[in-house]
This record gives C-alpha cells, sequence and structure tokens, in this order.
C-alpha cells in the first residue's frame, strides 16, 4: 500500500472519531439534541447503552460538521473520501441532517460510517447510510459485532437482526448473542464473518411479508455457506424492537431457545 493510501486512511479514521464524538456531545448538550435523547428514553434505550454505542445527533445545519472539520489540517480528498459530506449546486454540504446518528464499527472498534434515523418524520427516507467507502463496504459491515461477538463465540450461536433499535433493544435486555445487517441484505461475506464465530444462526427479522422474505433469502445464504439457519418469527407483523418493548424480553428469550428449523 502507497504511504498516501495509508494518510488517507488515518485521516478517514480520525474524521470519523472526531464527527463521532461530535454527534455525542451535540445529542447531551443541545436543546435539538434533547428532543432526540427524548425519543431515544421513550423507546426504551437507557443512557448506558446509548454511550456504550455511541450514539449522537445531527443538527438540522448545511455545514455543521463541515465548518467542525475545516478547522483541523484534512486534506480535501479525505473528507471527500469520508462520505460526510455531499457535492450540491451550492458546494460541499453536511449528509446528515436532523437524524439521529448510530455509529458503524469496524470489528476493532473504529467508527467508519454512520447510519442516521429520521425521528421527527421530515424526510422521506427513514434511515440514511453513509455510501460505501474504501474502509466501509455495507457487504462486509455487521452492525454491534465489535460489541458481541465474544457473547456469541460463548453462546454459539447468533442471532441476526435487521435494524440498530432491534439490536440495541435486545442487546439491553440481555440477549447479547446479536448482530444487525443494519439495512442492508444478509451477504455471502457476512455469512463467512459469521462462520468464524459460530455455525448456528437464528434469524430474528421483522414480523411482516417483507421480514419473510428477506428471511428465506438470508436462509439460503447461510445454508450456502455450510451454516445451520433457524428462524424466531415476532408475532403481529411487529419489529423485534416493538416486540420486545410489547411483550418483554423473557417471551423473545424462550422463543430464540425454541427456534423453528
Amino acid at each position: 500500500e502507497s504511504k498516501q493510501f495509508r494518510d488517507l486512511k488515518t485521516q478517514f479514521l480520525v474524521i470519523h472519531e472526531i464527527v463521532s464524538n461530535h454527534y455525542k456531545n451535540l445529542l447531551a448538550n443541545t436543546p435539538e439534541g434533547e428532543k432526540a435523547m427524548g425519543y431515544l428514553t421513550e423507546r426504551g434505550l437507557s443512557e448506558d447503552i446509548i454511550n456504550e454505542f455511541k450514539i449522537g445527533y445531527s443538527l438540522d445545519s448545511f455545514d455543521n460538521v463541515l465548518k467542525l472539520l475545516q478547522k483541523e489540517s484534512f486534506s480535501s480528498e479525505a473528507m471527500k473520501e469520508s462520505g460526510l459530506f455531499i457535492d450540491s449546486k451550492k458546494g460541499y454540504i453536511d449528509r446528515f441532517r436532523s437524524r439521529i446518528m448510530f455509529p458503524i464499527f469496524h470489528q476493532s472498534g473504529r467508527v467508519i460510517a454512520f447510519g442516521g434515523r429520521d425521528f421527527e418524520k421530515n424526510d422521506v427516507a427513514k434511515y440514511l447510510n453513509s455510501p460505501e467507502t474504501s474502509l466501509y463496504q455495507k457487504s462486509n459491515t455487521l452492525y454491534g459485532l465489535h460489541i458481541t461477538k465474544d457473547d456469541i463465540r460463548r453462546s454459539d450461536y447468533a442471532i441476526l437482526v435487521e435494524g440498530y433499535m432491534d439490536l440495541l433493544q435486545l442487546y439491553q435486555a440481555g440477549i447479547k448473542s446479536v448482530v444487525s445487517v443494519s439495512g442492508t441484505s444478509l451477504t455471502r461475506n457476512h455469512a463467512n464473518m459469521l462462520s468464524k464465530l459460530v455455525n448456528k444462526i437464528i434469524l430474528l427479522y421483522d414480523g411482516d411479508s417483507a421480514g419473510g422474505n428477506a428471511v428465506i433469502r438470508a436462509g439460503f445464504i447461510l445454508y450456502h455457506a455450510g451454516m445451520d439457519a433457524y428462524v424466531v418469527r415476532p408475532p403481529d407483523q411487529l419489529d423485534p424492537d416493538d416486540w420486545l418493548l410489547e411483550k418483554g424480553s423473557s417471551e423473545i428469550q424462550l422463543a430464540v431457545e425454541n427456534p423453528k428449523p
């Protein structure tokens, strides 16, 4: 690898660390962040979980993060490569605005991307993810794995969910052998990553028909990778996090202990 790329890579990681801490600070210390924090606590997330997964908030501003990073000495190439900005007719603007921010981590624990959730229904897209970069490819990234991999190894299975909130709710409720595809389809690369930890995967996707179809696709991929796939379906077309909030963790734990092949 060239020295320049290594330098770009270092800048990329530092940029994401700075921005992740900035979002975290905005969530905790601004009036707008207070609203977002209210939403998260209403959804049942504790302060400990919010801190552990470094959840933050992006201001409703076109240049808040841009101005923050312009104070540092990053190259324009590293800024473009970060995926944090959109090249508009008026120049570069912040990609994430007025969203709850979920940092996406490499297995090493370094932040390499973000997922932003609209919580005030201002945007057509409920979730917005960073674009793919040299360090972030959706097909090679599983949300939460940097924290849950030891629990997964110990329990000898992984519960696979679709969303950030699904993972956070289950993890907080003590169901910690969980990992999320975070808004993308399961790939063979994902299956290969998981096969290095366990052979048994329990698919706990959304309870609607789209979730059912995604389960079937994911099951085939897992079988092709030589793994055992099992299924738990939430009742009444619920998402796993809503199921947990409505029925409690003991019902889900029982279902996980008795999954369908």
